[in-house]
């Protein structure tokens, strides 16, 4: 009770690729950008960080101390999973945020992990709140929202911060740097 709902590992041979994110033969990049509502949404998440940050850290209080999660173990794991996975991604199964995070790596191509921690922040328990604020620590604005995507080990923010990556061709640059593979 109150621990990570999933760990999955997702590698490229047996990922569905949403069609909108075929691959063009040519170019290697995506067909189309992601999702333009999505994408603004996301972006404009970060307009209410300092608002979910104070209800992170309340949550995680309250909900730790009924736990008796360990504060210090929580960012170890959070450590570790950076540390042993290339690209790694952090989500709430029902956020379109996280969804559409998702549907980005997916098309990439790339093998990564994906953590879910639990439903929606509201309907997390005791060790996903604490590691939700550990999370937040990883990103410089203290943002507690997912997803949070890393590469190499590197935070690289939520979804907004993937989709501008994914559209430069960064993303791709990134991945092979941290040597990922497809």
């Amino acid at each position: 009770a109150g621990g990570l709902v999933a760990i999955r590992t997702l590698t490229a041979a047996r990922q569905p690729v949403a069609s909108r994110w075929a691959m063009m033969a040519s170019t290697g990049k995506p067909e189309r950008s992601p999702n333009p509502v999505i994408k603004v949404g996301a972006m404009g998440m970060s307009l209410l960080a300092p608002i979910f940050k104070v209800e992170a850290a309340a949550q995680a209080a309250i909900l730790g101390a009924i736990g008796g999660v360990d504060k210090d173990a929580v960012a170890s794991k959070v450590e570790a999973n950076k540390r042993n996975n290339k690209i790694l991604i952090y989500t709430y199964s029902l956020s379109p945020f996280s969804a559409e995070a998702k549907a980005m790596l997916d098309a990439s191509g790339y093998d990564y992990t994906e953590i879910e921690l639990g439903a929606e922040w509201f309907l997390l328990g005791p060790e996903a709140s604490e590691m939700r604020v550990a999370l937040a620590q990883e990103v410089p604005n203290g943002a507690s929202s997912l997803p949070k995507v890393f590469i190499g080990g590197e935070c690289i923010g939520g979804c907004a911060e993937l989709a501008g990556l994914v559209e430069s061709g960064e993303f791709e640059d990134r991945a092979r740097a941290a040597g990922c593979r497809k």
